[in-house]
């Protein structure tokens, strides 16, 4: 059950940072990571949209608990073991 609060959580979180968008900039600035790797239009915009998309999924992964499956998945080329 808390998982599935935990996650709604998350959703909520990244669904207000892809809405306050301009917001965040107005705030806290623009990202130098963000601006250099992500273009100069829009480097900081692009930047918080995408860790906003980042939190809504991880949130829909754990509230369906689907995160330790991705996470096996996502990082088993890293954890291979080779014979």
């Amino acid at each position: 059950m808390g998982s599935i609060f935990g996650g709604l959580i998350l959703v909520v979180i990244g669904t207000l940072i892809v809405m306050k968008t301009e917001w965040l900039m107005q705030n806290f600035g623009r990202v130098n990571w963000f601006e250099k790797n992500l273009g100069a239009e829009g480097g900081s915009r692009l930047g918080y949209k995408l860790m906003g998309i980042l939190a809504i999924f991880a949130g829909m992964l754990f509230m369906t608990g689907l995160m330790g499956g991705f996470m096996n998945w996502a990082l088993s080329p890293l954890t291979r073991v080779r014979q």
